[in-house]
């Protein structure tokens, strides 16, 4: 491998969290913010923490727990059926998430002037006189005052204050986001071959297919979105909580 190559490296932004992130997709992209792609964005978020994750860097929880919230989003939006307040009016699932976005851009807006005045207040400041800044310079270099009253059971106290913190650090639990196992595409496929291949199919046997939680979750969102493309049908089935999938027969 060449010094090239070894010498080549990914920088990846960073956040101060999640609404931060989602911001920067949204100016990034011009996108609006009253009329938010859940889709577009969720994607994106996922991608940026499976890279994090790529290169070994923690993820924290409010980025996983904002992962969560926009796939909740996402499937509320895939219901066939909207959902109502009780006035009867339709509820937009994103309602809630533009409104915390928006508070956030103003907080950060507030923010950067609070900033932006007190760079500006620092370049600010009177001419003193060269005697008096020298004395305070000469002071500032002297270790003798700051030493003064230190003892051999102060140092060690201080010692152990340290080596308490190291330690209370490392214990300090750690939240590592797990990659999805299974795609939306994947499951897609599944779905389609299952249906075309016997005309119907319950629920329960696609996901027990492969019998774990994650892609039973992945597998009802790609039943959702299938329906909304009108790409198959869905029949009350036997047994609780189950239904049968048929394809969507095209329009003579």
């Amino acid at each position: 491998m060449s010094s090239q190559e070894e010498s080549y490296q990914i920088h990846l932004p960073q956040f101060e969290g999640p609404f931060d992130l989602l911001l920067f997709f949204i100016e990034r992209d011009e996108l609006d913010i009253y009329d938010i792609p859940v889709s577009q964005i969720t994607k994106d978020f996922l991608d940026y923490l499976q890279q994090l994750k790529t290169m070994n860097i923690e993820v924290a929880s409010e980025f996983i727990l904002m992962a969560s919230t926009l796939m909740h989003i996402k499937a509320k939006m895939l219901l066939p059926r909207p959902v109502l307040n009780d006035a009867g009016e339709i509820v937009d699932p994103r309602k809630e998430l533009v409104e915390r976005l928006l508070e956030y851009k103003r907080y950060k807006t507030v923010l950067e002037e609070i900033q932006k005045l007190e760079t500006e207040a620092q370049l600010i400041r009177k001419r003193g006189f060269s005697k008096e800044e020298q004395k305070s310079f000469l002071e500032s270099l002297s270790t003798e005052q700051e030493l003064d009253g230190i003892t051999l059971f102060t140092l060690l106290k201080t010692f152990k204050k340290v080596l308490e913190r190291y330690h209370n650090q490392l214990e300090k639990p750690k939240h590592v986001i797990q990659p999805f196992p299974y795609s939306m595409e994947e499951a897609r496929l599944n779905i389609h071959r299952a249906v075309h291949s016997r005309g119907r199919v319950d629920f329960i046997s696609l996901i027990l297919e492969f019998p774990n939680k994650y892609y039973a979750v992945v597998c009802f969102l790609a039943v959702l979105e299938m329906i909304q493309l009108n790409l198959i049908k869905l029949m009350i089935g036997e047994g609780n909580n189950n239904f049968w999938i048929e394809p969507q027969l095209a329009e003579s």
